[in-house]
């Protein structure tokens, strides 16, 4: 027995059993923990079982504050499944490592050298190394793109492989990511949450950083811009927050700095990629894309595609803009390519790989074909051609009628298939309720390439299966993932991701390009928040008055069927509330959907929602601090959905914690964001939606006549709905009354919750905005905000505050009011208009001769 064992919880790892007939990470076949696991394994049998799974549920925790999500099709919870990470990690010594190391930059010299070959001069093909049909039959070979234009030696900037240990203890390739390769943010997310769950472990263990990986992805980046310039523009182009790695998306934007774009954020104009940037355009240098190929241009690869942008092709051809990886990659995802790799390797290297790829059968090939034919039950079926959420088929699991059936597809198009030796790949220990079990780990490597070869990530993305019988070990079929631990011999130094190189400081003017989707998002971010935040606060004030007007008549049921009407009015629930006897008799069941039903536009759950989407679509542009408030909101409103309510005024309390998270994210985007262009978009949609909002508070409330004591209790309501009953209080000293109420609402510009602050600083914003391109004359949304402020504060609140003509209302003042909520919503469709689409229409791709200039 290893001296070590009698130190473990023997829960833990002496109780750890491998799985017969599979290769065990951390312990060998004599049941002896492997010598490079021997401090963690002791690490963790001190730990115990208990605080492990404290550990455990610490990285749940800290990545749903991050908001680590990845959207498994199908899943209920959709794009909010959080990342799920073990928190035991994947251990490789340095010395194996270094051999695997070696294995992948061979792999990747060759892959870069066939891709150069299939989009250059195609000599393998010539040669015979390559089948016709392998190149040209394969989805992924675009021939609009060529001949490639090679921006370096490089034509493969990135690449990811798939590797795994098979029960022999050899490490072998099972596939190749070259298109658009993921899950490099993902691993970084994983060590970072590691760092901070075991923060003494991962020191002490020597693990090698990653910073270092993602420095050499900028410089690589930089490298192959076109303009050879000290600071060229690099975009990620996603295909949006649909996408099941957006999260990975809009985390690697904000961690290299670049800006994150969809297709709808850029255009080509005179053969060049142009960021459209508020009313401007700004020249895009290098896309670093996650679109998938066919998706990347509609004009001449798929023309349905709503993820590119028209004209990219023309422009990659013409040399003005770099992409990585460059279009027509993914041509090497082809897993047939495993059959002639050895010999290519030959032709090119004079040897054999150092990493050899799992034993490959092409069915284009008669010997090939008999062999997967004659062997279905022990080999797994691939199509040539990876479709989106296709997968693998294992004929072991087939019955002999569905063999039959798949040698029949076979039969018919041979030249679609290859068959694969089934590997089963090494287990490794995940924590599990009981202690922790084997389970079954596929590790993605990651490389980018500079000008003297590719350099390696110092770890991986480990993925484990869901239960020890899971052979899909991917995260759309619901596995985990690991942080990888390429352990040093001794402590490594910091690197940052920074460059240290002194520059000169940007003019004061420069402001961080902004596309017209994520000011959209912002804008929209700010005025959902803030309409769920209102929206709260009158139904809190009906709460109030229902608990005060329960069982009586008089003066509080006729201030309670007012506030129950400015429910529906101020959320825009009609039919709601307004004319409708029974509801205000039994107001219970209304104000419960108000605020529950997320399929109700207006209720305080669908606003919270929309809120949420838009500030998923910018997250990029949100701090931690932030976004952890988010998915305190988002967890918060679950649990008010999920528990039931029988009586209305148990909402109250989980109400007063929600408005105080709406009030916390605006509190830390004040802090944070600088004040440029993001911030003003967010905080214009916060002040158009608080002035609507306040209008037709107003008007629900105090434009129809009242008895005076009504009267005072609905505006004591009002001035608690809008956050300025203390400043009331401290102001006037009186019981509330129409004329000073309307004053502190309306016309005072030192109250933050007033209409005309609310104008003064829309005013500002836009003004900031509609001058940036040096015009004297004002826009069309400044004179529509200057006219609803000059007619604020022209008010005669003596004549607002009286009733016109001895009569029952206040037709002056709703009238006001009105014509600022009409002003208020054209500024918005102004913006929407100016800043948040291309008003230019369509535009020739390139300068058209004879003086047709665009």
């Amino acid at each position: 027995m290893d001296p070590l064992a009698s130190a473990l919880d023997p829960h833990l790892v002496a109780a750890y059993r491998a799985r017969p007939g599979v290769y065990d990470e951390m312990v060998g076949p004599d049941g002896e923990v492997r010598p490079h696991w021997r401090y963690v394994a002791e690490a963790l049998g001190t730990l115990g079982l208990p605080a492990l799974h404290d550990r455990w549920r610490e990285t749940r925790r800290l990545l749903r504050e991050s908001g680590a999500t990845y959207n498994v099709y199908g899943d209920p919870q959709g794009l909010e499944r959080p990342w799920q990470l073990d928190p035991i990690p994947m251990l490789v010594s340095s010395d194996e490592w270094r051999e695997i190391e070696w294995g992948l930059m061979q792999r990747a010299e060759l892959l870069n050298l066939i891709l150069r070959d299939i989009y250059g001069p195609q000599d393998l093909i010539k040669k015979g190394f390559l089948p016709l049909e392998l190149v040209y039959a394969h989805g992924g070979f675009l021939r609009p793109c060529h001949p490639m234009r090679m921006a370096g030696p490089h034509a493969l900037v990135l690449y990811a492989a798939d590797v795994a240990r098979g029960p022999d203890g050899r490490v072998r390739v099972l596939s190749d990511r070259t298109q658009a390769p993921s899950g490099a943010g993902y691993a970084l997310e994983n060590r970072v949450v590691m760092s901070r769950v075991l923060p003494s472990l991962y020191r002490d263990s020597h693990v090698h950083r990653l910073s270092l990986f993602f420095q050499n992805l900028r410089a690589s980046l930089a490298a192959i811009s076109p303009r050879k310039h000290t600071d060229p523009r690099v975009v990620l182009l996603t295909p949006g927050p649909f996408n099941e790695a957006y999260f990975e998306h809009t985390y690697l934007a904000s961690y290299l700095g670049y800006t994150l774009a969809r297709g709808a954020d850029l255009t080509v104009r005179d053969g060049q990629v142009w960021l459209r940037a508020m009313r401007r355009l700004e020249p895009v240098d290098v896309i670093l894309r996650r679109v998938d190929d066919h998706y990347c241009d509609p004009l001449e690869l798929y023309p349905e595609s709503r993820l590119g942008i028209p004209g990219l092709t023309e422009a990659v051809r013409r040399g003005t803009v770099a992409v990585a990886n460059p279009l027509g990659a993914s041509v090497l995802e082809n897993p047939a390519l495993n059959a002639f790799l050895p010999a290519i390797a030959k032709h090119f290297f004079g040897g054999e790989l150092q990493l050899q790829s799992v034993p490959t059968w092409w069915c284009g090939d008669p010997h090939g074909r008999e062999h997967v034919l004659a062997n279905l039950d022990r080999l797994v079926v691939r199509s040539i051609y990876r479709q989106p959420r296709s997968i693998p088929v294992l004929g072991g699991l087939l019955s002999r009628a569905e063999q039959r059936v798949l040698a029949e597809r076979i039969r018919a198009r041979p030249q679609w298939y290859v068959g694969q030796e089934q590997l089963r790949p090494s287990s490794v220990p995940a924590v599990v309720e009981s202690g922790i079990e084997g389970r079954q780990a596929l590790i993605r490597t990651f490389l980018v390439a500079r000008e003297d070869g590719y350099v390696v990530m110092p770890g991986a993305l480990t993925r484990i299966g869901a239960s020890p019988q899971s052979f899909l070990l991917s995260n759309q079929a619901g596995g985990l993932s690991k942080d990888t631990w390429i352990l040093a011999t001794e402590p490594e130094k910091q690197v940052s991701l920074l460059s240290g190189v002194s520059r000169a400081p940007a003019t004061s003017g420069a402001q961080p390009a902004l596309p017209g989707g994520a000011a959209d998002n912002l804008f929209w971010l700010g005025r959902y928040a803030e309409r769920a935040e209102q929206a709260i606060r009158i139904v809190r004030a009906a709460l109030r008055a229902h608990r005060n007007a329960v069982e009586l008549e008089g003066p509080d049921r006729l201030c309670l069927d007012t506030i129950l009407t400015a429910v529906t009015q101020v959320t825009a629930t009609h039919p709601g509330f307004v004319g409708d006897v029974e509801r205000l008799a039994a107001p219970v069941a209304e104000l419960l959907s108000v605020v529950l039903d997320g399929g109700r536009p207006g209720s305080i759950a669908f606003d919270v929602q929309a809120m949420l989407a838009a500030a998923y679509a910018v997250r990029d542009r949100l701090s931690g601090d932030s976004w952890r408030v988010l998915n305190d909101v988002r967890a918060r409103l679950e649990r008010l959905q999920a528990r039931p309510h029988e009586a209305a005024n148990e909402l109250e309390d989980e109400l007063d914690a929600l408005v105080t998270d709406l009030v916390a994210m605006f509190a830390l985007a004040e802090e944070s964001m600088l004040r440029g262009q993001a911030w003003l978009f967010l905080d214009t949609g916060r002040r158009v939606e608080r002035a609507v909002t306040l209008a037709a508070l107003l008007r629900a409330t105090v434009t129809s006549r009242h008895e005076p004591h009504v009267e005072v209790q609905l505006l004591d309501a009002v001035l608690r709905a809008s956050e300025s009953l203390l400043a009331y209080r401290r102001t006037f000293h009186e019981q509330p009354q129409v004329e000073p109420v309307l004053a502190l609402l309306l016309l005072d510009e030192t109250n933050p919750r007033s209409l005309g602050f609310q104008l003064r600083q829309i005013q500002k914003g836009i003004t900031g905005l509609a001058h940036e391109d040096g015009r004297v004359e004002l826009s069309e949304e400044e004179r529509l905000v200057l006219d609803a402020a000059t007619s604020l504060r022209l008010a005669d609140l003596g004549r607002l505050s009286g009733y016109d003509n001895g009569g029952d209302a206040r037709h002056g003042l709703d009238a006001l009011l009105a014509r600022i909520t009409g002003l208020l919503t054209q500024t918005s469709d102004v913006l929407t208009r100016h800043y948040f689409h291309d008003v230019q229409g369509p535009q020739h791709l390139a300068r058209m001769t004879g003086g047709s200039g665009r």
